[in-house]
């Protein structure tokens, strides 16, 4: 086949695939995650369900693929605000906030147990975990953050304190939640 028939091929696929997924993106705001079947789906994207069907077995194979784009985007949100320029206690402190926003999210707990398995999940776990971990060693070498500590244990100490951010509901809140996370960090007087 000529490389430019299998390049609007490709082409079409990524189109067909992404379109799927805006449309569980919307249907979950709108509806929640409940809503998202393969009627629904093929229905917003204009595509009939047989072709749907060619994309994705089921909706839970939707979600899955819609729940690792986002934490793609999630985790690309983070790693651009660490490469930041400025101090390492600054970005360290933007990060935190991020993410705790991030866990505020809510899809209802039934889902975000099935979608919080797998793969892109662990990978992400630990993609955000160096992350932190590089943050505070970089701080630590600069004095914003405790060295008494290992950067790896006090990368755990904050991502375990900032899931508390799930249950919180103001922006306020999670902005205290991630005071008091960085406090624990902060070199003893």
């Amino acid at each position: 086949m000529p490389k430019l028939w299998n390049e609007t091929i490709e082409s079409h696929r990524r189109a067909v695939r992404e379109a799927a997924l805006d449309a569980v993106d919307g249907l979950v705001a709108e509806h929640g995650p409940a809503s998202v079947t393969m009627s629904a789906v093929a229905r917003r994207t204009g595509v009939g369900r047989a072709t749907l069907y060619k994309y994705f077995p089921d909706a839970h194979a939707l979600l899955t693929a819609w729940h690792e784009r986002r934490i793609t985007d999630h985790v690309g949100r983070l790693v651009a605000i660490r490469d930041r320029p400025g101090p390492a206690a600054d970005r360290l402190a933007d990060v935190l906030e991020a993410y705790a926003e991030l866990s505020r999210e809510r899809h209802g707990t039934e889902l975000a147990a099935l979608l919080h398995r797998g793969e892109h999940i662990q990978r992400a776990q630990e993609h955000l975990f160096g992350l932190v971990r590089d943050l505070l060693d970089e701080g630590a070498r600069a004095g914003d953050v405790r060295d008494d500590v290992p950067a790896g244990e006090l990368a755990g100490y904050c991502l375990h304190a900032l899931t508390a951010a799930g249950r919180l509901d103001s922006a306020a809140a999670v902005h205290r939640l991630v005071t008091v996370t960085l406090a624990g960090v902060r070199p003893p007087h």
